[in-house]
């Protein structure tokens, strides 16, 4: 590669992962013959493997790799094989450390309808046909990393588990300045998601979200609860354009609107931090009951790339020639079993990644 080569890390993981990971990359080398791109990849450990071998769910080698990067692209983490370990040695705690190291604050989940799948959903069409919704989640603050946190005895000897949900005024401004940012390159519209009616810390998101918005001409603000969220994303998802909430609540909501786009393995994720420096990987676990078969879907990992072209290296003519060779592929028939209709035609995994290739 040039000395102009942008270094991408990639971390297959576990279950899927590498099954997933192999054609995005294929995607990514094929980018590089037909156009301009200059990539350097580098290959590392994390999740359950990287504790297999060598102690750790996130090694210092590995943290070394990511830092010296300019993107990272991830499959997935974690599985049955290791939910017996102590917490801090279980694969998920590798990637919380990983974010927060990075300082990748704001994940974006885009949740977008190909008209191709509309079927696959479980609502109407007519309910799905058009989705383009952009969830903003708050990735490094919350409850998953607030403290004090742990199980404890108390009374009678009986256990009681407690965890801190806690945001900073900082942490509120940032994540919705990067919502009202994407909404002023969309229709304008962001919905803060929250619990104001019962937790103190909403209070303070609603305040400090009406403040940022206020600075943005043409983006109009509106709140709603997480409860009525979920149920509106189920009864009119198309009412949303932008949604910016927590941590905890964008995990939920994400994978909610996931289904509405017919499964979780079409959805991508790009994790920013203030440099544009970002993790790409898609929503969906490592899925260990199929891991090995060849059935898993690589088109949400094959979009997180088209994303990492889009927001690291800034390349949004390359991102968008991977979502149209993606659209191709479906409007050809081609599915995976989790996107399948009576029309299609069903393939494994890698063959739904040459088709991608072929269609670039």
């Amino acid at each position: 590669m040039g000395s102009n080569a942008a270094k991408i890390l990639v971390l297959p993981g576990d279950g899927i992962g590498r099954e997933i990971v192999g054609p995005t990359v294929d995607v990514l080398d094929r980018l590089c013959q037909i156009s301009d791109l200059s990539l350097d990849l580098d290959e590392g450990l994390l999740g359950g493997g990287a504790v297999d071998a060598l102690g750790s769910p996130l090694p210092e080698e590995t943290l070394r790799q990511a830092r010296s990067a300019d993107a990272v692209l991830m499959g997935s983490i974690g599985g049955p094989k290791w939910d017996g370990l102590e917490r801090e040695l279980r694969p998920e705690r590798g990637l919380l450390r990983l974010r927060s190291e990075l300082g990748l604050f704001a994940n974006l989940r885009p949740a977008i309808q190909f008209p191709e799948l509309a079927a696959a959903s479980t609502l109407r069409p007519e309910i799905v046909s058009g989705l383009d919704i952009l969830i903003v989640r708050e990735l490094t603050g919350g409850i998953y990393f607030g403290e004090p946190r742990g199980i404890e005895r108390v009374r009678n000897g009986e256990r009681r588990g407690f965890n801190t949900l806690a945001y900073r005024e900082s942490e509120i401004e940032r994540i919705v300045r990067v919502a009202c940012d994407g909404a002023a390159r969309r229709s304008g519209r962001v919905c803060s998601v929250d619990k104001a009616n019962v937790l103190e810390v909403s209070e303070l998101w609603r305040e400090v979200a009406e403040r940022v918005a206020e600075e943005y001409e043409g983006v109009t603000l509106t709140h709603m609860y997480v409860d009525n969220a979920a149920m509106q994303l189920v009864r009119d998802p198309k009412q949303f354009d932008v949604i910016v909430t927590t941590n905890l609540f964008g995990d939920v909501l994400s994978d909610l609107a996931s289904m509405l786009t017919g499964s979780i393995g079409m959805l991508p994720s790009a994790s920013l931090n203030e440099e544009g420096k970002g993790l790409y990987e898609p929503i969906h676990g490592s899925a260990p009951d199929i891991a090995g078969k060849d059935a898993a879907n690589p088109l949400a990992t094959i979009l997180s790339a088209a994303m990492l072209l889009r927001y690291s290296l800034d390349r949004p003519d390359l991102a968008l020639r991977v979502e149209s060779a993606v659209a191709r592929v479906l409007a050809g028939g081609l599915r995976t079993a989790d996107i399948a209709d009576a029309d299609s035609e069903v393939v494994g995994t890698a063959a739904l990644g040459r088709a991608v290739v072929q269609a670039m």
